[in-house]
């Protein structure tokens, strides 16, 4: 772990620091921001933690999630940086405004697709969670182990892991889990919350997605479509876990979500379980992520971003095939 004594010594030559993570954030980028912003105040450190989205309303228990602002809450520009679960410093969003010129930027994250953007580039791809990186940190670290850092953490793992169901569940990651059980966590609750809470927008989103639901010849690829008129009042809380119905079907190895976010722009969520690498799927039409769950945006109307990633798709398992 010789990337955790530079990174104190950074930490030890800041006073002030912006910390962020991605868009529309998920569990682990909320927890990973969460969880280096508790280390950096109890280190003495002056700390602003930002996303330029809104956090979705089911990880508002976090401890410390009321602290985190939106970019037009922050009127000023920070020297140092920490960046959470971003591939690229593109996925910052509006938060790159806050990044003065020259700043010294850490980047943490476990994506394979990351770029290396940062001054300082922790990444870690066969880590499950960029959660699971901090694990590492804090527990060498000389601030330590309390209930809200072993919560933040926990939550981490549990959501990229998918309930600690994917692929990515390694021994260490369930290790990892049961240590901060040991810790007296609530960790039932936070499943529940997490994973089990859904909202009724979302429940209708899924009827509306289902209604469109379409299989490949052979049974390995699932999709559904949502157009622009579906999703007009829902937020991205809403869509949250969609695809996954498409993946789930008995024999699918790639489910698709093509949502129509304007006329001819779609956002594409990919998820897969073994044969193709979704992520490699992904960076041919610009986007990114994981083997297992990727995403990306395709020019053009739902039937046309539909006939590409297909295509791209059947090319992949083509290869695996030979």
């Amino acid at each position: 772990m010789n990337w955790i004594q530079p990174l104190e010594q950074w930490i030890e030559e800041a006073d002030r620091v912006l910390v962020v993570s991605h868009i529309h954030p998920d569990g682990d980028a909320i927890s990973s921001t969460l969880a280096m912003g508790t280390m950096l105040q109890a280190m003495g450190k002056q700390v602003v933690m930002v996303n330029e989205s809104p956090l979705p309303k089911k990880f508002a228990f976090l401890p410390g999630a009321d602290e985190v602002k939106q970019v037009h809450e922050v009127s000023e520009t920070f020297e140092r940086v920490v960046a959470l679960d971003c591939a690229d410093r593109a996925r910052m969003g509006a938060c790159c405004e806050l990044i003065a010129p020259g700043a010294s930027v850490v980047n943490i994250d476990h994506h394979a697709t990351n770029d290396s953007f940062g001054t300082m580039n922790i990444v870690q791809p066969q880590a499950a969670a960029t959660a699971e990186i901090l694990y590492d940190w804090i527990d060498q670290s000389r601030v330590g182990w309390n209930e809200k850092l072993a919560t933040h953490i926990y939550t981490g793992l549990l959501t990229d892991t998918g309930g600690f169901r994917y692929s990515n569940t390694s021994p260490k990651v369930l290790r990892q889990a049961a240590k901060l059980v040991e810790m007296g966590i609530s960790f039932h609750q936070i499943a529940d919350q997490v994973l089990e809470t859904v909202t009724l927008p979302q429940l209708r989103l899924l009827k509306a997605a289902l209604g469109t639901l379409q299989q490949t010849d052979d049974g390995l690829v699932a999709w559904m479509k949502l157009a622009k008129a579906d999703i007009a009042n829902a937020s991205h809380d809403d869509l949250d876990g969609i695809v996954n119905y498409a993946r789930n079907i008995l024999g699918v190895d790639v489910g698709i979500l093509f949502r129509e976010e304007q006329p001819q722009t779609v956002k594409v969520s990919l998820r897969s379980r073994e044969i193709v690498d979704v992520g490699r799927v992904a960076k041919q039409f610009g986007g990114g992520g994981h083997a297992r769950a990727a995403g990306c945006t395709v020019q053009g109307t739902i039937a046309e971003a539909e006939a590409s990633v297909l295509a791209e798709i059947r090319s992949q398992l083509r290869s695996e095939a030979r």
